[in-house]
């Protein structure tokens, strides 16, 4: 009973964590284009990067 008493929090802890993880990750703009990075692996580039 007492191992719930850190669990519980620490699992909240966690959890707000993850959701303030997930609220930044939308107003930054993350999901903004989700098309053109699943489109940009398609496309075959026939030029090598200089070196």
């Amino acid at each position: 009973m007492t191992t719930l008493v850190y669990l519980i929090p620490a699992a909240l802890f966690l959890g707000a964590l993850g959701l303030f993880g997930f609220l930044w990750a939308l107003r930054s703009g993350q999901y903004e284009d989700l098309h053109g990075a699943a489109e940009r692996i398609l496309i075959d580039r026939d030029d090598k990067p200089e070196r």
